[in-house]
């Protein structure tokens, strides 16, 4: 085995795909293709998954059908949107005016780079208009004390790798020493609060796998993960994102609405209710060339 092959461990019944990141002796350090899952496993642990099944799970769309359903969901409801739009306006202005759309802006922090890469890919695919930065976790309060002014977006996403420590389990849940990355989640989101108090003029949307979920939404996220302690899909945080953009700010939305757009459901993110982020507006904009 070698770096950059496709494997699942014997010993967890090969219920996770990974990605050999890198080997140290006999250890293997394995990034997850679909959850946002880092772990180290021995040599002879591991299975390797057939190279040509394999290719192309670095890709977005190649992830797991359940994934691959919630973006088919996402596209129909921004179908359903621009079908609202389009009846709107031919029904109460003149034939042929038309109407231009303002989603909401997305800024996404992100702990790991391939996820970063991933999501990005799929914004643009969505139309979803989106600045990403890799930011390692304990960082990320301190980069949105810069890139906040900066952006102004409508939207954030807080995100990156995170878990119950194994040699705190015995602490519980409850304390956010137990996390790796929760903590730092935590400064990130009180950062975007100091920017902006109010939960529907700036959206957040934090935490990864296991994250302290209580603890994400009392400093002020409005969708955070996660309620059960579970590893979340990667790109879980964007799905949220992306029907958040493309929601009218004249809609409040909860996430018992938006649950079946996510793959780990309410097990892995929670919420309170927020309005979306979209604007219709109107006549629609005539792009001409400028001539000087």
């Amino acid at each position: 085995m070698r770096q950059g092959d496709f494997v699942t461990r014997k010993s967890y019944g090969g219920d996770v795909m990974f990605k050999i990141e890198r080997i140290e002796q006999l250890k293997a350090i394995l990034r997850g293709v679909d959850y946002r899952l880092l772990a180290d496993a021995p040599l002879v642990d591991l299975t390797l998954r057939n190279p040509a099944d394999s290719a192309d799970l670095d890709h977005p769309r190649s992830s797991s059908p359940e994934f691959r359903e919630s973006l088919r969901r996402l596209a129909v409801s921004q179908m359903q949107l621009q079908e609202k739009n389009h009846h709107s306006v031919t029904h109460n202005q003149k034939p042929g005016m038309g109407y231009f759309e303002v989603p909401g802006k997305v800024l996404h922090l992100d702990g790991d780079p391939t996820y970063l890469r991933k999501s990005m890919q799929l914004y643009g695919e969505l139309r979803v208009p989106a600045e990403g930065y890799y930011i390692p976790e304990s960082q990320m309060a301190d980069a949105l004390h810069r890139l906040l002014p900066q952006i102004k977006p409508d939207i954030v996403v807080i995100t990156g790798h995170d878990g119950i420590l194994k040699h705190r389990k015995a602490a519980g849940p409850s304390g956010l020493a137990s996390y790796k990355n929760s903590q730092n989640f935590v400064n990130a989101v009180h950062v975007a609060r100091q920017y902006e108090r109010n939960r529907d003029s700036m959206i957040i949307v934090a935490g990864a796998c296991q994250s302290h979920f209580e603890a994400l939404l009392r400093a002020g996220a409005n969708f955070a993960s996660s309620p059960a302690r579970i590893l979340i899909h990667a790109l879980d945080p964007l799905c949220i994102a992306a029907k958040l953009s493309y929601t009218s700010v004249k809609d409040t939305i909860s996430m018992l609405d938006i649950m079946d757009l996510t793959v780990t459901g309410l097990d892995g993110l929670g919420g309170v209710e927020t309005r979306g982020s979209y604007r219709m507006g109107v006549p629609g904009i005539q792009h001409t060339e400028e001539h000087t």
